[in-house]
């Protein structure tokens, strides 16, 4: 079975038990270290998720794999973490849990824009942007990554 089919396989078998404990799945990715594969695996919830979620999460995901044959008889190694500030926002969900924070967005136009999340819903985010608020629609974005601050303004 190919990685990419594999790593499939394995969000369709994870997504639920993940769900029932309150998280998302935010990633999967399966790569080959040597005669070894790496399994990553990202969970998040609204607030940001505890060490107790990733146990938990771990937990279910080790649960899963042991009982399927997605992983076969090849030796892997399960790393299941929070998805870091560096991974883009692509769903509502993303948006909604970064209120507050810097974003530089590339749209559509090509134009790139950085402001403040202020709000947002299923369709877009209100960003203040150099003091004014610009609204955009997720659609119009090709790409939005949240900025690192070391000295954050009050939201």
């Amino acid at each position: 079975m190919a990685m990419a089919d594999t790593r499939d396989r394995l969000a369709e078998e994870l997504t639920g038990p993940i769900g029932q404990l309150g998280l998302d799945l935010e990633a999967v990715d399966l790569t080959s270290a040597g005669k070894r594969r790496v399994l990553r695996v990202a969970i998040d919830k609204d607030g940001g998720v505890t060490m107790d979620d990733i146990a938990d999460a771990t937990r279910e995901v080790s649960r899963v794999l042991d009982e399927t044959d997605v992983m076969g008889q090849q030796a892997y190694t399960l790393e299941v973490s929070s998805p870091g500030v560096d991974r883009p926002l692509t769903l509502p969900r993303h948006w909604r849990r970064n209120t507050g924070r810097l974003v530089k967005v590339k749209l559509r136009d090509g134009e790139p824009t950085t402001g403040r999340i202020r709000a947002t819903d299923d369709a877009g985010a209100v960003l203040d942007v150099d003091g004014t608020e610009r609204r955009l629609e997720y659609a119009e974005v090709l790409k939005a990554k949240i900025q690192i601050e070391f000295k954050k303004e009050n939201p």
